[in-house]
């Protein structure tokens, strides 16, 4: 098996899952650089997962060696890093969101496209146990044609994770819940539910948080197969719960709640199951499981190597963010 060369662009906050996994990928992909703004927490980074530095993002672009760029920068600065790799022929695995608007995200996805690169956007909550089960379960008809969908994720964020630079602002982060964190539940339900036709839409920022964005946000959904639903997502919740999914179908209900997936069958039977993923649902952002992000990055070397299409498509990635845009677009013009 041939190893992908890889280099990452970024070590701040979400780096950490992607260290973990890489180094268990090590027999199938080897990370040649890591750069980023600060030096000290590079170093750092690189120091703790045994990553050699890089010199500079040019560097990488024009080492011809080099298979794929791992960027997990924030998001305002992915349209001008993907641009640059795309046009050095390198495929890209982005950290979500694509970026902070649906014209940036689009051109995202174009220019990748022109170049014949592949990207793949790190929705690593499609790999866990559970939400797989219920995908399955899904396609193979067991839940029969659905009728309602929804979403509930209440979280919460201490005003200390807003007082962070940047965060929460629509010039570096492109929103507030929605893009930040409910973007990984939305991609899942759209994923088994399918297109939204119409969306009636409510946000706000609460009392409980200053900062620019929403922390709360709702909406109620009609999807285009004809089933209803809803959304409602906020960081205001303390402590903390997990995200529940529910496809209410013709032959039962579905509700995943974090890692516990439970089927009611009208026939009477029950179906559960449990794994032991979390989503950082309460003040600790990053306490999860890194096994979804080495899934997924596995998934990525496989496409780059087999040359096909990535598990998480950009295309995948930009209707998760043109339901968030229907859902805020009331709320503030976009960048």
């Amino acid at each position: 098996m041939r190893k992908i060369r890889i280099a990452i662009v970024g070590a701040g906050l979400a780096a950490t899952p992607h260290a973990l996994a890489l180094n268990e990928l090590r027999e199938e992909v080897e990370v040649v650089a890591v750069v980023g703004r600060s030096p000290e927490r590079l170093a750092q980074f690189a120091g703790t997962y045994g990553f050699p530095v890089g010199t500079s993002f040019d560097a990488i672009l024009k080492d011809a060696t080099i298979d794929a760029i791992l960027v997990l920068t924030p998001p305002n600065t992915h349209l001008e890093l993907v641009e640059q790799a795309a046009s050095a022929h390198k495929h890209v695995l982005l950290e979500k969101p694509l970026d902070i608007s649906m014209s940036r995200a689009t051109r995202i996805v174009d220019v990748c496209r022109t170049a014949g690169v592949k990207l793949g956007v790190v929705f690593q909550n499609r790999y866990r146990p559970a939400v797989r089960r219920l995908a399955d379960l899904k396609a193979s008809g067991a839940l029969g044609s659905i009728a309602c969908a929804g979403l509930d994720l209440r979280w919460w964020r201490p005003q200390s994770y807003y007082d962070e630079p940047g965060r929460g602002t629509y010039a570096r982060d492109g929103g507030g819940v929605l893009m930040t964190q409910a973007i990984h539940s939305l991609d899942i339900l759209l994923w088994l539910a399918g297109e939204v036709s119409s969306v009636v839409p409510a946000t706000a920022t609460t009392t409980l948080h200053a900062m620019e964005s929403e922390d709360f946000a709702s909406a109620a959904l009609t999807f285009a197969s004809g089933a209803v639903g809803h959304v409602l997502a906020t960081t205001a919740a303390f402590p903390g719960f997990p995200e529940r999914i529910e496809l209410i179908g013709e032959n039962g209900t579905a509700t995943l709640e974090g890692g516990h997936l439970r089927v009611f069958f009208r026939d009477g039977r029950i179906d559960e199951f449990r794994d032991p993923s979390t989503s950082g649902f309460g003040a600790k952002p990053m306490d999860f499981s890194h096994a979804a992000h080495r899934a997924i990055i596995k998934d990525f070397l496989d496409a780059v190597r087999e040359d096909r299409e990535p598990g998480v498509t950009g295309e995948d990635a930009l209707r998760v963010q043109r339901l968030i845009e229907r859902i805020t677009a009331h709320a503030k013009d976009r960048p």
